[in-house]
């Protein structure tokens, strides 16, 4: 969706609503930088791993129960409410204000739109400090221990309060660094430097790509990449689904191990899809791929009949006497 909304008085909005479940949160994603040290390219749009930065970031903040964009309009994998700071171009002061107008969270996680490595978990980690700290807010470090005030999680009241005494002091907020707001704030610091890496040059984005491809974050960024594609949000059971496709390939035949789970997502499609329908499915699939492999293995030949147990006197080896006169 879109939603756009005069900026008005810096420093004003909404607040969280009577009846808000106040444990929850709201997201603002920063997207409308120039990207002058990439040329002037549209940053957000950038790709890496097949998905866009931008894209990248939203599925981190999944869990939010608002996302804002600040941002002219795109596509995105996942539905938004797009604002504008006044004037455009105006920085991160402007931006976030325009988006924070759009929030009515206590709660609110501000994030840029150029960080490839962010992961849910992150966000989560941030909040959870942040709840448990006091302070106004909790952001990252990267390796230098530089802050990283836009993978952050802040109380939503403190940013509107400062926003709105820096306006009065400035009279305005565009052109003003996000420093001016952060000096002002109580901040608690995590350290992460994979989570605060951000892409700001071609090289980058280039070292972002190389490490998406090593052996172990590959499957899990093509997966993550595969549900943004076809717009699915399930939690895939990675392991069950590859020991299934390996009984399929080893007890069937190695074509019957795509076809298998392409199968088990379409039977638990049809039973409702969620997790315990793909479980479920797997379950099934496995125990016939088994079975299969165990006949398989048993041959055609019926098993072997017991041998019959000697009767009365009669040696083990002893062959009865048939002859006409025998008796």
């Amino acid at each position: 969706m879109t939603a756009y909304e005069h900026p008005g008085e810096p420093g004003v909005g909404t607040g969280p609503a009577q009846g808000t479940d106040r444990a929850g949160y709201d997201a603002v994603v920063l997207a409308g930088g120039a990207a002058r040290r990439l040329g002037g390219t549209d940053k957000p749009g950038v790709r890496v791993g097949g998905r866009a930065l931008l894209d990248r970031v939203l599925a981190a903040c999944g869990g939010a129960r608002s996302t804002v964009v600040v941002a002219a309009p795109r596509p995105t994998a996942r539905p938004v409410t797009w604002a504008r700071e006044d004037p455009p171009g105006g920085g991160p002061l402007a931006a976030l204000d325009a988006g924070l107008r759009h929030t009515t969270a206590e709660h609110v996680v501000v994030l840029s739109a150029d960080l490839p490595f962010l992961r849910d978990a992150t966000v989560g980690r941030l909040l959870s400090v942040l709840r448990e700290s006091g302070t106004d807010g909790v952001l990252l470090t990267d390796p230098d221990g530089r802050d990283q005030p836009l993978v952050a999680a802040y109380r939503a009241p403190r940013l509107r309060e400062e926003l709105a005494r820096l306006a009065a002091r400035h009279g305005a907020l565009a052109g003003l660094p996000l420093q001016r707001l952060t000096a002002e704030l109580n901040l608690t610091r995590v350290s992460d430097p994979v989570a605060s890496f951000d892409c700001d040059t071609w090289d980058d984005i280039a070292t972002a790509r190389a490490r998406i491809r090593e052996h172990g974050h590959v499957l899990d960024e093509w997966i993550s990449a595969v549900k943004d594609e076809l717009g699915i949000d399930l939690d895939v059971d990675t392991r069950g689904l590859l020991d299934l496709a390996r009984d399929a390939a080893h007890g069937v035949a190695r074509p019957a191990a795509p076809l298998t789970t392409f199968l088990v997502g379409y039977a638990a499609a049809q039973a409702g899809g969620g997790p315990e329908a793909v479980a479920e499915a797997a379950r099934k699939a496995a125990a016939l791929a088994i079975r299969w492999e165990e006949e398989s293995a048993s041959g055609d030949r019926p098993p072997a009949a017991a041998p019959q147990a000697p009767q009365g006197d009669v040696a083990p080896d002893a062959t009865p006497d048939t002859r006409p006169d025998a008796g």
